[in-house]
């Protein structure tokens, strides 16, 4: 892949009669030209293409140098002075650009304008031993920017260096002394090592803190009473719940005192107590940040963090656009700041004075305050030219980028639009001694609703959403339709979606723009974790390594104390805090900590799982254990009964062979993802949904379980994407109603 890259950067480079390199010409003469070293080869292009035959663009293809993976790299008792060395994968990198660089009047270095960009900048700069090297950093790339980087190049910024170099450092004594006390500790029953991480083991830990929350919540039984009403003079049905008796608040319990209530409203007329209008206004929500992007992307399109960020560096590096070439389409995607520049603000007032009526423009522009604690580095995240609709450049995205692009246009454009302006409505009924509340909204006017609503993380309706009421007046006779009741149960808490959980990290301070994607990444990857219908649960084997952590590392890996460190290292890049007394500091008691853990006898007990499987065999329930190639599902009866079967087993019938069983595994291309397969062989059946067992009764194919936006149903589809079979099944109740009262 990086050969066909570079071969594709070379031509574009030739077209455009930019000098960019490739590793063919890895010993070719030195350049007489300034040099320019970007990250990526698609950055080459882009800057090619805005800066011709000038400057000689080169990419380090990322970090070229590291700490050592074979030992932990930092002298502890020389004020943990790190040594790094080149990546084995980058040494041929580096010979093209030590090549390159000879004789240039000029190197540029313009990685990527945050701590690791320029951590990336200072390691190049070292490896290749630059003396003539200066930085340079744009938020977009654009000639503008491009431009005024380049008259305005700078010395490496050490304090940022030294920020990165810190959490680089933290991390790998965490990582290089707690995974073997982990590996030492673990019981039998497992080849797999474990491992740990700084921050990681801390989104482990709310995750399966909640998860407890959960497993102790007791749900309380209660019951609503709803009343459809309609006015007299005109049909037009409405809802209205019971909210008091008297003046005081009623709560229903059970089902004999919904019953009662119901008994007591018989033959009860129903009269308008009081009519209540405010007018109500619903202010844009700013431009996105890489936080508030990763949220919206999961919510809206199904993203991961992982895959929002990879599909946002794409847009941002550069897209062919035809005959314009390479061009940037976002600013840079990790950012914690809402701020606009002035041209940006500027560009969108524009736009949406030239598109839209006039009463959709404030007359000002919009600024949003950043959150305290933001590092406020760069602009929040927006389309380099905002005239580059979304259908505009649709012909030259593929769909992810067409979607996330559409997702942070129409967001940036709406942050700059008029206030939506609503007309909320509330309505007392009584009906004897009992009130009822009515509420309706009217949108007076659409503002930027227009273009963008914001997506939520539950399933609450906003005001906006709330059905219109019909014109009434106080004293006003209306009719009852029915009187339904309707039995809930009080909720747990939800568990973390990826969107919820990178927004309690934010709130938090645990982490930074760039590490919120490979946090949720990691704790996957490791198997503490893993994700149901789209939601956080953690396994035993997470639960475990928790639980010992916690007990020996009760302040290091809590929330508190990491959101500390994170304050800690931004003062480092604020030039006020030393990184080596901040190593220090965190270092010393945790030391002291990994003493008495090493000196212990505990164990991390991996509890055995026992599951709903009968054994095939004999009968017995089967249990969940790992090995040395994952987890599998083996007989409770072990060592009398040897059964074994692969852990994903859904004990479905194959569709398909009727010999074998669907089984559930996990893409080693697509990390994460879950597809199904039969356990048969020779048996064809593959597909990204759950089989149900069934074939369609029209083409015969697999019928698979697809998610609905609705609770409480099952959408079952047909796999063959050409046959349009669906039908939808109730799953179980949510709520139980009794026969309404007409």
């Amino acid at each position: 892949m990086a050969k066909q890259t570079t071969r594709s950067t070379k031509t574009t480079a030739r077209k455009s009669g930019a000098s960019t390199r490739t590793k063919a010409q890895s010993k070719a003469a030195p350049s007489a030209k300034p040099v320019i070293i970007v990250e990526s080869p698609t950055k080459t292009r882009t800057l090619a293409k805005i800066l011709g035959n000038a400057y000689t663009i080169e990419a380090s293809m990322g970090h070229v140098r590291d700490l050592p993976k074979s030992k932990l790299g930092v002298d502890v008792n020389n004020n943990f002075e790190p040594t790094y060395t080149p990546l084995p994968e980058r040494k041929e990198t580096l010979k093209r650009l030590q090549t390159v660089t000879q004789g240039a009047p000029m190197v540029y270095l313009a990685t990527d304008p945050d701590r690791e960009g320029e951590a990336i900048a200072w390691h190049i700069q070292q490896a290749l031993n630059l003396r003539n090297a200066q930085r340079i950093e744009f938020n977009e790339i654009t000639a503008a920017a491009v431009q005024r980087a380049l008259q305005n190049p700078r010395s490496i910024d050490m304090h940022r260096v030294n920020a990165q170099q810190a959490r680089r450092v933290l991390d790998r004594l965490v990582g290089y002394e707690v995974s073997p006390l982990l590996w030492r500790k673990k019981t039998r029953g497992g080849r797999k090592p474990l491992s740990a991480g700084r921050v990681q083991t801390v989104a482990v830990r709310l995750i399966v803190e909640r998860e407890r929350e959960i497993r102790a919540f007791v749900p309380e039984e209660y019951w609503k009473i709803t009343a459809t009403l309609t006015p007299k003079k005109e049909p037009f049905p409405f809802d209205a719940e019971l909210r008091a008796k008297g003046d005081a608040k009623i709560e229903l319990k059970t089902e004999a005192d919904a019953q009662a209530v119901l008994n007591d409203l018989q033959g009860a007329t129903y009269i308008v107590e009081s009519v209540e209008k405010r007018q109500r206004k619903r202010t844009p929500p700013p431009p996105f940040i890489t936080s508030t992007l990763q949220q919206e992307a999961s919510r809206k399109l199904g993203y991961s963090a992982k895959r929002t960020m990879q599909i946002a560096q794409q847009l941002y590096e550069g897209v062919e656009l035809g005959d314009e070439g390479s061009v940037g389409l976002i600013t840079y995607m990790r950012t914690d700041s809402v701020r606009l520049s002035d041209e940006a603000l500027q560009m969108a007032r524009a736009f949406i004075q030239a598109n839209f009526a006039p009463n959709y423009l404030p007359d000002k522009p919009r600024q949003y305050k950043t959150r305290g604690g933001a590092q406020d580095a760069h602009e929040a995240i927006r389309p380099t030219d905002v005239n580059r609709t979304p259908e505009a450049v649709r012909p030259y995205l593929t769909p992810e980028q067409y979607r996330l692009y559409e997702l942070i246009w129409k967001r940036f454009v709406a942050s700059q639009m008029a206030d939506a302006q609503l007309e909320v409505t509330s309505v007392n009924i009584r009906a004897k001694e009992y009130l009822f509340r009515a509420s309706g909204t009217v949108v007076l006017f659409d503002g930027f609703l227009s273009l963008y609503k914001e997506g939520r993380d539950t399933q609450e309706r906003d005001e906006e959403e709330l059905p219109p009421l019909p014109a009434l007046q106080q004293g006003e006779l209306l009719d009852l339709l029915k009187l339904t009741p309707s039995q809930h149960f009080t909720q747990p808490p939800p568990r973390y979606t990826e969107a919820t959980l990178v927004k309690t990290l934010e709130q938090n301070g645990i982490g930074r723009p760039s590490t919120y994607a490979t946090i949720l990444s990691t704790i996957q990857e490791r198997g503490y974790v893993v994700l149901e219908n789209r939601a956080f649960k953690p396994t035993p084997l997470g639960e475990a390594v928790n639980d010992y952590l916690v007990k020996y590392f009760p302040d290091l890996f809590d929330v508190p104390f990491t959101a500390h460190m994170e304050a800690a290292l931004d003062e480092v890049e604020e030039g006020k805090a030393d990184w080596v007394q901040v190593v220090r500091d965190f270092y010393q008691p945790f030391q002291q900590k990994m003493s008495i853990a090493m000196q212990s006898d505990d164990r991390v007990q991996i509890p055995v799982v026992e599951t709903e499987r009968a054994c095939p065999t004999c009968g017995a329930p089967m249990v969940l254990r790992s090995g040395r190639y994952g987890e599998f599902l083996a007989c409770s009866r072990y060592p009398d009964c040897k059964t074994t079967l692969p852990a994903g087993a859904t004990g479905i019938v194959c569709p398909l062979c009727q010999k074998g069983e669907v089984v559930q595994r996990k893409s080693t291309k697509r990390k994460g993802s879950v597809f199904y397969a039969c356990s048969n062989r020779e048996c064809k059946l593959l597909t990204w949904d759950k089989p149900t067992g069934e074939l369609c009764s029209e083409c015969n194919a697999p019928l698979v379980e697809k998610t609905h936006k609705r609770q409480n149903v099952r959408l079952i589809v047909c796999s063959n994407t050409e046959c349009a079979y669906r039908r939808e099944e109730p799953l179980e109740a949510a709520e139980e109603e009794l026969a309404p009262l007409e």
